[in-house]
Parts: C-alpha cells; structure tokens; sequence
C-alpha cells in the first residue's frame, strides 16, 4: 500500500466487484494478494503478447544501437483505468481497497 499500488474506497462509494485476500507468512509480514480467478473467466486472451523472436531479431539487426532494460515490479508499471481499478477490489483486514497499478495474476497483464 506504501508504493502506491493501491488505495482505500471510501465506504459510501458503491463497491462493484471485491475479491478475496490470501495473506499468509510464516514470518507474520502480510501482502495483499487478490483471488482474480472469476474475474480472469470474463478476460478475452490475447493470442500473441509476446514479441516472436524472429520478428524482433530481424528489426535488430538493422539497428545502430541496442539498449536492455529490466524493471523492479514491472507488473506496478501499468496504471489502471478507472473502470479497471473498480474491478480489481479486493477485501483487506483494514477495509476494502483498489488497485491503482497492474497487480499480480491478472490474464493479459503481462502482455502491457
């Protein structure tokens, strides 16, 4: 919640969808994690997220420069819709909250 992944819904804001939560550490931290398994039946997948490597390699090889990156969380590089954060609602032991970013166990979420 720190890093600005989620947030809290108001109670008076109407809730539309929330999901459970699994929170358990044998070192007593606690993580949200949302149970996107309904929510994922109702996704249609994308057929090809991932670059074909011989698509990749033939617009490499007429590059001047190559540069790699590698980001920490990429998943929480993805800011949501609107709409989106009103599904992703998950019950936490604090209230209910929405995520604002890309969280885990989403069908499609790697693909963005």
């Amino acid at each position: 919640m720190d890093l600005g992944v989620s947030r809290k819904v108001g109670h008076n804001e109407q809730v539309e969808v929330t999901t459970p939560v699994i929170i358990t550490w044998n070192n007593g931290k606690s993580r949200m994690v949302g149970d996107f398994r309904a929510l994922n039946t109702y996704t249609i997948p994308d057929r090809y997220p991932i670059p074909r490597i011989h698509e990749t390699l033939t617009q490499l090889s007429q590059a001047k420069f190559i540069t790699a990156m590698d980001y920490l969380k990429v998943f929480y590089q993805n800011v949501l819709t609107d709409n989106a954060k009103k599904l992703l609602r998950i019950i936490f032991h604090g209230g209910i909250f929405e995520y604002l970013r890309m969280p885990f166990g989403i069908n499609n979420g790697p693909s963005h």
